[in-house]
């Protein structure tokens, strides 16, 4: 697997983000019994951390110490995680509800899950060799290069060129041939042959001058780069996904003010950091023989089971009004995903 290596990079760029946004709970081994003076701020105190600055009592300088930082920041796997990830599995809304309230010394915080589970998704996509083809043939957007009706008015064209060469400057043929390379070359020109041959390609205008200029010519020119930075740029800002959910969220509880757009984002971040380890679940189980069936039912099933119940149970509705919300929602997603990958084919064009 070529991606392996971006892969474990990609893994452990995931952790130290998670972790730079949720540190580790309980990290007090090998912390000295006695007073200590702060070498940061030069407070002298007696515990585990600076009461003033929040500096870790222990400091060491060792290489082997090095190493543990970073496997330590990566992987730690400490009480909020084990007690986190049956929630977010299992009772998602019993999670979002609890965090909203005030229980959050106990969980990992939404942002901290959600920056972790999108690298490791992409990661797992990179291992197991997911992802955009970035070699496509250009005729996907109009090339004519293997169109085999211009490839004959070309042979054509390339004859009658050879033929009129090889003729006198007097000879009548000349004149015949130049009418009828004028002709050839208009009808190439115009991307045609009749209707013997009919265009591959997708000619894509929208009538705005700078779209279709900025991001349409570029599709057609290089669609395989266009689709690399369209991958590329799917996790560096897949963090956008939650601004544009949001406003969606807070419209079907408009009504109800006891629900914050802080509530919503928490609902979901969670939900998103889920749908990330969903994906990661089914692209393993995609690798085994005969195993995309089942990791198609896994979503099919799985994903909108877990919204309902995450609706639900976070903010207490009953059966009915979780499930009008529920299918508002799933429409709602649709249009979230068309501006996502709208903004992502914008930013690629730049």
């Amino acid at each position: 697997m070529s991606g392996f290596g971006d892969s474990i990079g990609t893994v452990i760029e995931g952790g130290l983000f998670g972790r730079a946004v949720e540190p580790g709970a309980g990290e007090t081994a090998g912390h000295p019994a006695g007073p200590v003076t702060c070498g940061n701020c030069g407070t002298s105190y007696q515990g585990h951390f600076c009461p003033q600055c929040g500096q870790k009592a222990h400091i060491h300088r060792s290489l082997a110490a090095i190493g543990h930082d970073i496997m330590h920041g990566v992987l730690h796997l400490d009480g909020k995680l084990w007690a986190t990830l049956p929630l977010l599995a299992f009772k998602p809304g019993e999670l979002t509800r609890r965090y909203v309230v005030g229980e959050r010394a106990k969980f990992v915080s939404p942002m901290a899950m959600f920056l972790f589970t999108v690298f490791a998704m992409f990661a797992v996509f990179q291992m197991v060799g997911i992802g955009a083809p970035t070699e496509l043939a250009n005729d996907l957007f109009g090339s004519d290069s293997d169109n085999p009706a211009k490839t004959e008015v070309r042979n054509q064209i390339n004859a009658l060129e050879k033929e009129r060469a090889a003729l006198p400057v007097t000879s009548e043929r000349r004149s015949q041939i130049d009418k009828e390379l004028k002709g050839l070359n208009f009808v190439l020109a115009q991307g045609t042959t009749g209707a013997s041959a009919p265009e591959k390609g997708v000619n894509v205008k929208t009538g705005v001058p700078w779209f279709d200029e900025h991001l349409v010519e570029k599709w057609k020119k290089n669609p395989g780069l266009m689709l690399y930075k369209l991958q590329a740029n799917g996790y560096k800002f897949s963090w956008l996904l939650i601004p544009l959910s949001v406003p969606f969220l807070w419209l079907m509880f408009a009504w109800r003010r006891q629900f914050k757009a802080y509530d919503h984002a928490v609902f979901v971040t969670y939900s998103l950091s889920f749908m990330s380890l969903l994906f990661i679940v089914m692209s393993i189980i995609s690798t085994i023989p005969d195993g995309a069936g089942w990791a198609f039912l896994l979503f099919v099933v799985g994903a909108p089971l877990h919204l309902y119940k995450q609706l639900r149970h976070a903010y207490g509705l009953s059966r009915f009004s979780a499930f009008w919300r529920f299918c508002v929602l799933l429409f709602c997603m649709q249009i979230v995903v068309m501006l996502f990958v709208l903004i992502l084919g914008v930013l690629g064009a730049f």
